[in-house]
């Protein structure tokens, strides 16, 4: 068993809510430890629906406020990231049987409105049997409206988090799980287990965090012996891959006959990401997966809209996340609050803030919250930082992708147009620590695939955490998605073979 060492804080779960704690954190100078029991984003931050958006459909349950945040974070975080965050627009065929246009008009308008809305356009309506698209949808919707929210590349979101946070002075434990935490006065006395080799290494924090999502209650009760005063809900989340079936950059959202949306997002430039559902899930978050129920029930939302119709055996892939929602009571799943709530548990010594909900969109304003409200315990500490701040890449003048690419392509003409928009999108400014002095593709070392090179690869083990091949194929990169069978089992043998190690 190695050293104890004394930090200020302990973050439990390097989930987007871990990852954004650490990093917000760091950044007011003091001195973290994260540790997750899996990858990065292994589990819930994986398996959004890969929005950054204010939640049109809350707008039904009342939640003004949660919709009005969500919106200031969507400026926010565009700001901050743009090569992983990105603007899309959202055609939203009208039914009549399922909403009336003039509710759907207002929910529009006030979601024009809430957040202040700078960069993106504004609603429109559209006229689907005119307007290209519309091309797509059955003739029996001939209205539509378009509104704009944006897309976000998840599982980099977090990982982008946790490199910034290291880079501020934290320590980030992958694989590492929080066995034990018991108070010892004005401390948490704590043990973590590396879950690859089996050591056992004691902490000793002043407060510890416990952002562990489905595992919240699990990390109150059965690791650190509390009792919570809260509840969480799980809520189950399944959504197919399938090749994309129109043509355009733009998204669709459709309304189904239970009052859910349902999102159809061009994925992977030639796929189609669709999601989601939201069943209550009463077993193991690590057993999740979707069901044949769950995929039936999307490819039939998506049949009442769409001229062609999906079938089964188009679906590439599948994957489901537990999102872990605060219990408000509400039986209906959908109705159940994506706002997040804190309990500060400081009986008898060193505190424990315990995170219960949130949604991807609002992360960093959960972070900012939960850090202020640890401010009595270190009144030394720096002041809120990461409202003007960009993630690692995202430092790219006036947050304009698209010209970035042309500046890249200048500076590297050997790389085609999709070779640097792929790395741009990726890694941002950061595709010059990849790419260096390379003079041609055959200077990247060996591709996997078609378009998977060697230096990433290495990149991503010594910067990012990847320490097994599915860290690199589903979610540093997508690149699983666009290799055979045959080609994921050539990298994974290669991989394992090259015995690649994390930079100290």
């Amino acid at each position: 068993m190695s050293e104890t060492k004394t930090v200020d804080v302990l973050v439990v779960g390097g989930g987007i809510n871990g990852v954004g704690i650490a990093r917000d954190a760091a950044g007011r100078g003091l001195s973290v430890v994260l540790c997750e029991k899996d990858d990065l984003a292994e589990g819930t931050s994986s398996r959004s629906g890969k929005l950054v958006h204010g939640g049109l459909r809350y707008l039904e349950y009342y939640e003004f406020r949660l919709v009005r945040e969500a919106l200031i974070e969507r400026e926010v975080l565009l700001r901050s990231a743009s090569h992983i965050i990105w603007p899309m627009r959202f055609v939203l065929p009208h039914s009549p049987e399922d909403r009336p246009a003039w509710l759907v008009r207002l929910g529009l308008f006030l979601y024009d409105h809430l957040g202040g809305r700078k960069k993106l356009p504004g609603t429109r309506t559209l006229d689907m049997l005119r307007d290209p698209e519309g091309a797509p949808i059955l003739d029996k919707y001939p209205k539509g409206f378009e509104y704009s929210d944006c897309w976000v590349d998840d599982a980099r979101l977090v990982t982008l988090n946790a490199v910034d946070a290291a880079e501020r002075g934290a320590e980030v434990l992958t694989r590492t799980a929080c066995t034990s935490a018991r108070r010892e006065g004005d401390v948490w006395a704590v043990e973590v287990r590396d879950e690859t080799t089996g050591e056992t290494r004691r902490l000793r924090a002043r407060c510890i965090v416990n952002a562990a999502g489905p595992w919240v209650n699990d990390m109150v009760g059965r690791v650190a012996g509390r009792n919570s005063r809260r509840n969480v809900r799980l809520v189950k989340g399944s959504h197919i891959i399938v090749p994309k079936f129109w043509r355009g950059e733009h998204a669709y959202l459709v309304q189904n006959t239970d009052k859910r949306v349902i999102f159809i997002n061009p994925y992977e430039g030639d796929k189609a990401l669709i999601g989601t559902t939201d069943i209550a899930y009463e077993g193991r978050a690590e057993d999740v997966k979707a069901d044949e129920s769950e995929i039936a029930y999307l490819l039939a939302a998506v049949n009442r809209y769409f001229k062609e119709k999906l079938r089964r055996e188009d679906v590439l892939e599948t994957f489901s996340g537990v999102r872990p929602l605060f219990d408000d009571g509400k039986g209906n799943p959908s109705a159940v609050t994506r706002d997040y709530s804190f309990d500060l548990d400081e009986d008898g010594g060193a505190p424990m803030l315990n995170i219960y909900g949130g949604k991807i969109t609002t992360f960093r304003e959960l972070a900012e919250h939960a850090i202020e409200k640890l401010a009595k315990f270190f009144p030394a500490m720096g002041k809120a930082w990461t409202g003007n701040a960009t993630l690692p890449g995202g430092d790219i003048e006036d947050a304009d992708f698209i010209q970035f690419c042309e500046t890249m392509r200048t500076r590297y003409p050997w790389m085609g147009r999709e070779m640097i928009h792929r790395f741009g999108r990726l890694y941002g400014t950061r595709m010059q620590a990849i790419v260096g002095s390379a003079t041609s593709a055959e200077g990247l070392g060996r591709r996997f695939g078609r378009r998977l090179f060697e230096a990433e690869v290495r990149y991503l083990v010594a910067h990012e955490w990847a320490e097994r091949p599915q860290d690199i194929l589903w979610r540093r990169t997508k690149e699983g998605l666009h290799m055979t069978p045959a080609e994921r089992a050539e990298f994974t043998e290669w991989f394992e073979s090259a015995a690649l190690r994390r930079a100290a």
